[in-house]
């Protein structure tokens, strides 16, 4: 089993790395495998709403969206990673995830997610509750820890100095693993994935 990980800051090796990172290692005690794909400071489309989606993602083909939808194929699970700016996350990767989950949100459906935020002081919980938007709307389990996904540090490498945003985040993928194994449990010994009722769509305005 693997984890499919998202690190939305510009910087390579700063401090959502780190938060992510943890929770990767301690997936690896769990007999988990990660990845973490690093979206970087190329600039990122954001959606058009063209609605030209097709079977390999976005219709855009100059950014990492599409090679990251074909990992998300392999993955059977997920974290969002992403610094805070004025308590959002980074512009960078809700532009990325409003193409990933438009045009390919199936691929998420019943695989558990979890999303982390980092900051140097507030605006997390503003974050993290916009970043598991995505899950609940595409009918994604969602781990949890001992406390909200977050991990405090300015400076690069003070992520490292927060134990206990660390041990939330070795909970936190604790949690995810034995989600993603009883999810496999289930799986193996027939039991069927929920049914899903579609048909009705309305408007506020008729």
């Amino acid at each position: 089993m693997k984890v499919l990980m998202l690190n939305g800051s510009s910087r390579a090796k700063g401090n959502t790395y780190t938060a992510l990172h943890a929770v990767g290692e301690q997936l690896e005690k769990e007999g988990i495998q990660y990845e973490i794909v690093q979206i970087g400071a190329d600039p990122v489309r954001d959606c058009i709403g063209c609605g030209r989606c097709n079977e390999n993602g976005c219709i855009f083909t100059d950014d990492a969206v599409n090679a990251f939808i074909a990992k998300a194929k392999e993955a059977d699970g997920f974290v969002f990673g992403t610094p805070v700016y004025y308590a959002h996350p980074s512009g960078r990767i809700l532009s990325f995830l409003d193409r990933v989950f438009y045009s390919s949100s199936s691929l998420f459906r019943f695989r558990p997610g979890a999303s982390v935020t980092v900051a140097r002081r507030g605006g997390m919980t503003a974050s993290f509750d916009c970043l598991n938007k995505y899950f609940g709307i595409s009918q994604m389990p969602v781990a949890g820890s001992t406390y909200w996904n977050m991990v405090h540090g300015a400076m690069p490498g003070e992520a490292a100095m927060d134990e206990e945003g660390l041990q939330t985040m070795r909970n936190l993928a604790r949690n995810l693993a034995w989600m993603m194994k009883c999810f496999a449990a289930g799986k193996e010994n027939g039991i069927p994935l929920p049914e899903t009722e579609t048909g009705n769509r309305t408007n506020f305005i008729r």
